[in-house]
């Protein structure tokens, strides 16, 4: 599996409940209408371990069979549309990608 891992910050007139709400719904619409896309998985955040850590409200990590599907993906219209909603929210974020190995299944 080759992610797309994104960390999130809301914008600072939302609440923490009101972006998870947006990501998991609206704005999850047009993230699963993304060409390739084999995998997606969601993380509310709420705890922090560290003070360095805090201030983050999710983290999605979305799964291609490979990057250059990943690739395909970014390029295409779907993910245009999924940038414009997203607009000039205001929030943070972090978006890297690479290839997954699983370290432990148990």
């Amino acid at each position: 599996m080759y992610n797309l891992v994104l960390l999130a910050s809301r914008p600072p007139d939302w609440t923490h409940e009101r972006f998870i709400d947006w990501w998991r719904g609206e704005h999850a619409e047009l993230t699963r209408r993304l060409p390739g896309l084999r995998a997606w998985r969601h993380t509310e955040i709420d705890a922090a371990l560290e003070p360095r850590s805090e201030g983050w409200d999710g983290m999605s990590v979305l799964g291609f069979d490979s990057a250059e599907d990943l690739r395909r993906a970014l390029d295409s219209p779907q993910w245009a549309a999924a940038v414009a909603q997203v607009g000039d929210m205001k929030g943070r974020r972090i978006a890297v990608m690479g290839g997954e190995r699983e370290m432990y299944a148990g």
